[in-house]
C-alpha cells in the first residue's frame, strides 16, 4: 500500500531526507557507532523531520482581540524521527518509528506541556508482502485520510477541515487527539492503488477489555485521484457511565494537472449525550509553476444537540501562496476567516517557512 501521509503541499516535493538541525545532532551520536547503525546490507536507520514557523496576527470568531504572535508548525507541525528496517528473510522485515513534536519559536519539546517525548509516532513491527503491523502510539488514520483530501493537508493551524475536526479552540467535533495510544494497526499491501488500515486501541481499563478505539480506513489512489472513506468508534470516560463517538469521513481529490479539487464530508455521532455534527468541506490548488501553488479552501460545520448551546454552524475559509524556494525549502503567505454563528469574524494574516530535513 502507498504510503498516505503527507509532508508537503504538492506529492512531487514530499518525503525529501537531509542531515539538518537535529538530524545532524542525532548522527554525530550514531557515526560513534556506525555498526549499530548499519550492523549488516539489510538493516538501515534514518534521521528526518520538518522545521517550521510562522508569524501573523491570530483571531478566531470566539475571541474577543487578536494575537500577533510567532506559532510553531504552520503548514505542517514540526518534528524530528528516526526510523529503522532489518531485513529478516523471506520477504519479512522488522521496522520502527520514533517521532517526537516540537516547538522551534521556544525550543519546547511536544505540541503542548501534556505530549510525551515522543509524541507523534512511537511504535515497532512487521512489514512485508502481507502488508505491515505495527504496535505503539500511532497517528490516527482518520486524520491522515484528511490531509489528503485538502489543499492544507495535514495542517492545525490553517487547514478549515481540520481545525474544525480536530482542533479543540476552533470546536472540534471529533472526539481524541490525532495520535492513539496502545494500538495495533495493520495495512494492507498495494493492490492497484487500492489500500486499507484497521487500528484497535486497547482501553487499558480495568474490568472493561472493551474501552478502546476502533477505526476502518480505505483509501485509493491511481490515475490523478484520491479518494478515502474512513469510520471510528472512541470510547471515553466521563463523570457518567462510559460514553462512545462514532465518525465518519468521505472525500476525494482530483488532478486536472491545471488545478487540483478537494472535497469532503465528515459526520459525528455521540449515542450518549446525544450530539451531533455535519462538516463539509471544498477547495482547490493551482500549480502557477512547479515551485508556486495558490491554495484555497472552506469548511462549514453544523453542530446539533439537546440544548441552544449545543447548537449552531461554524464557516471556516483559507487562501494561501506557497512558493518553494527548493525541494525542501518553501514560505508561504496564508488569510484564514471564521466565522462562528452569533459571534464577530475572527480574520488571521500570517506568513511563515518550512524545510525538510
Amino acid at each position: 500500500m502507498k504510503k498516505v501521509q503527507r509532508v508537503m503541499a504538492r506529492a512531487s516535493l514530499r518525503n525529501v531526507a537531509g542531515t539538518l538541525g537535529v538530524a545532524a545532532m542525532l548522527s554525530s551520536g550514531l557515526a560513534l557507532n556506525p555498526v549499530n547503525a548499519r550492523a549488516d546490507s539489510g538493516s538501515q536507520v534514518q534521521l528526518y523531520g520538518i522545521v517550521g514557523t510562522y508569524v501573523g496576527s491570530v483571531k478566531r470568531s470566539d475571541t474577543p482581540q487578536s494575537t500577533v504572535l510567532m506559532g510553531s508548525g504552520g503548514l505542517t507541525t514540526s518534528f524530528w524521527g528516526i526510523r529503522g528496517k532489518e531485513d529478516l528473510g523471506g520477504g519479512v522485515s522488522a521496522i520502527f518509528a520514533l517521532e517526537s513534536f516540537f516547538q522551534p519559536q521556544n525550543g519546547a519539546q511536544g505540541r503542548n506541556a501534556t505530549d510525551p517525548f515522543f509524541s507523534r509516532n512511537a511504535y515497532v513491527g512487521f512489514q512485508g508482502d502481507f502488508g505491515q503491523l505495527t504496535f505503539g502510539r500511532q497517528r490516527n488514520p482518520t486524520y491522515t485520510a484528511e490531509s489528503l483530501i485538502n489543499p492544507f493537508s495535514s495542517s492545525t493551524v490553517f487547514s478549515p477541515l481540520v481545525l474544525q475536526t480536530f482542533v479543540t479552540n476552533y470546536g472540534g467535533t471529533i472526539i481524541g487527539d490525532t495520535v492513539w495510544n496502545n494500538t495495533a494497526k495493520y495495512t494492507t499491501p498495494d493492490f492497484k492503488g487500492f489500500g486499507a488500515t484497521v487500528i484497535y486501541g486497547l482501553g487499558g481499563v480495568a474490568g472493561s477489555p472493551g474501552v478502546g478505539n476502533l477505526g476502518v480506513h480505505l483509501n485509493y489512489q491511481g490515475h490523478g485521484l484520491t479518494a478515502v472513506l474512513s469510520g471510528q468508534r472512541v470510547r471515553y470516560t466521563a463523570a457518567g457511565p462510559v460514553g462512545a463517538q462514532y465518525a465518519y469521513l468521505a472525500g476525494a481529490a482530483y488532478d486536472f494537472k491545471v488545478v487540483t479539487l478537494y472535497g469532503a464530508w465528515a459526520m459525528t455521532s455521540d449515542v450518549s449525550t446525544p450530539t451531533g455534527s455535519h462538516t463539509y468541506e471544498a477547495g482547490f490548488s493551482i500549480p502557477f509553476t512547479p515551485a508556486d501553488f495558490l491554495l484555497a479552501e472552506w469548511a462549514r460545520t453544523q453542530r446539533s444537540g439537546p440544548t441552544p448551546a449545543t447548537n449552531g454552524f461554524r464557516n471556516t475559509a483559507s487562501l494561501g501562496y506557497d512558493h518553494f524556494l527548493s525541494k525542501r525549502t518553501d514560505i508561504y503567505a496564508i488569510y484564514t476567516y471564521d466565522k462562528l454563528s452569533a459571534r464577530p469574524t475572527g480574520n488571521t494574516f500570517a506568513v511563515g517557512v518550512r524545510h525538510t530535513f
